[in-house]
């Protein structure tokens, strides 16, 4: 964010906490008031979105068609946990404000290779509830378009089709909310509810826990992994039986078993391979699916040795058994406090998993 959109946004909470006391003693009017609009810079122009490889939710959608309502461009893919934890705040303002104006555009632009599969990304947008209109990006063709460089990202378009606003990560909900009550009050779409939506994110979509959080998110296949510990290092492409040592270093992971280590994802070849990953975080999630759809893939969780009993993930039991039987993002730890370095692994029973990316919260 260059420094004129620092001051803007200083500028924006400034204004309306300026606004706001000077009305504090009178409770009605601190409700009933409208915040002050500040200026918003046009960024340019909404792009086209006909690269587009298909729709969900919605026809096909055209920047011209879209004159005259406020528009929130959201690109997302569905593993992202950083996007998973904006998406009770976009789900409950496309809610409130659709009748008001307001279109809220998921743009689905893929990191993974399954990720461009549509099928999978109905499957999900049903599961999480995503029923507003997605455009199926699968070639990038839209992000290219924006010049967007990260997931999530906000992009807020006026009546005019002028972008207005943008938001890269998480965070800064109020902001992006009264941003929104702006723009459609500017398109004299009618009265405003100023109030700002409460929302209750639970499993993958509550916020990361930052205080306690000390590992990033780190990738399984060659080309962007960091810290493998296994004795030997990785043989790219190729099938090869791991070890993992006893004790690691935090953030150093591991595999035992037979595995074939690929650029994106590593695959076990064999039932009875293992990944070892020493963490600190609250919560711990696993990109992974079977390499044939269809064939679910038994697996068994450890905490430091043990069952991770109430420190299991949603998408685990008390004694750390679940499957993988799609290609997603799993959620397998979410430990109470105290929050300390732990040894996580996974054993899979079963061959046929591929796994992608960790992630933490």
């Amino acid at each position: 964010m260059t420094a004129n959109r620092v001051l803007l946004a200083a500028l924006f909470v400034g204004a309306i906490a300026a606004a706001v006391g000077a009305f504090a003693e009178d409770k009605r009017m601190v409700h009933q008031m409208m915040p002050r609009a500040v200026p918003l810079p046009v960024e340019g122009e909404l792009p086209s979105l006909g690269g587009a490889k298909g729709w969900l939710n919605s026809p096909p959608l055209t920047a011209a068609g879209l004159r005259g309502k406020v528009v929130l461009v959201d690109f997302w893919t569905y593993t992202c946990i950083n996007w998973r934890r904006t998406l009770p705040y976009v789900r409950a303002w496309s809610e409130k404000y659709r009748d008001q104006g307001l279109v809220v555009i998921g743009v689905h632009s893929p990191e993974f290779e399954f990720e461009k599969d549509v099928d999978n990304v109905r499957r999900e947008s049903k599961d999480m509830r995503v029923d507003y209109p997605i455009a199926i990006d699968s070639d990038h063709a839209i992000w290219r378009a924006f010049n967007n460089e990260y997931w999530p990202a906000l992009y807020f378009i006026d009546a005019q089709g002028r972008i207005r606003h943008h938001q890269f990560g998480e965070g800064d909900y109020e902001q992006s909310e009264m941003i929104i009550q702006q723009l459609l009050a500017e398109a004299g779409t009618g009265r405003i509810n100023q109030g700002l939506v409460s929302v209750d994110a639970r499993d993958a979509e509550a916020a990361a826990d930052l205080g306690s959080l000390r590992s990033a998110e780190n990738y399984v296949g060659y080309a962007r992994t960091e810290n493998f510990a296994s004795p030997g290092g990785a043989r790219l492409n190729e099938a090869r039986l791991y070890a993992a040592p006893t004790r690691l270093s935090l953030n150093h992971w591991a595999l035992s078993g037979d595995w074939t280590m690929g650029i994106q994802a590593t695959a076990l070849n064999k039932a009875d391979g293992r990944i070892v990953y020493r963490f600190h975080a609250r919560d711990l999630h696993l990109v992974m699916g079977p390499a044939a759809r269809g064939t679910p893939v038994r697996f068994r969780v450890l905490v430091d040795g043990h069952p991770p009993g109430a420190a299991h993930g949603v998408d685990v039991d008390e004694q750390g058994n679940g499957a993988v039987t799609e290609a997603r993002m799993y959620q397998l730890i979410r430990q109470p406090e105290p929050i300390a370095d732990r040894q996580f692994e996974i054993e899979f029973l079963d061959a046929g998993v591929e796994a992608y990316s960790f992630t933490f919260g």
